[in-house]
């Protein structure tokens, strides 16, 4: 099952955390145009500057999982309707998921 990523409704938050063994630091932040990530793994960034849409994967490519060794990947959830995230609603609207690659084949995604 996914599991959420606790987040503070503010428009800049680095987060470190370790995820099926992994050392993993999300830089999300706010910027005039949307709610943007990036994605540092065991401290090698896997991907940046990827805009946070609902219910659409982070990493989404097979080829960055294989380069960085990253086992999963991220969504953001919205709880209240379909509407991207935007960071007044982190943490209570939006949530962000990590979903392990066994979640991901569960849902019919390469991992």
């Amino acid at each position: 099952m996914a599991q959420v990523v606790p987040l503070q409704a503010v428009p800049a938050q680095q987060i470190r955390t370790v995820l099926d063994n992994q050392v993993v630091d999300l830089l999300i932040h706010q910027l005039r145009y949307g709610l943007y990530i990036n994605v540092t793994v065991n401290f090698v960034l896997e991907i940046g500057a990827v805009v946070c849409q609902n219910r659409n994967r982070i990493i989404r490519s097979r080829y960055l999982n294989e380069n960085v060794g990253f086992a999963g990947d991220f969504i953001f959830n919205d709880l209240q309707g379909a509407s991207d995230p935007d960071y007044t609603g982190l943490g209570t609207r939006y949530q962000l998921l990590y979903l392990s690659a066994d979640d991901l084949a569960e849902l019919g995604f390469d991992a």
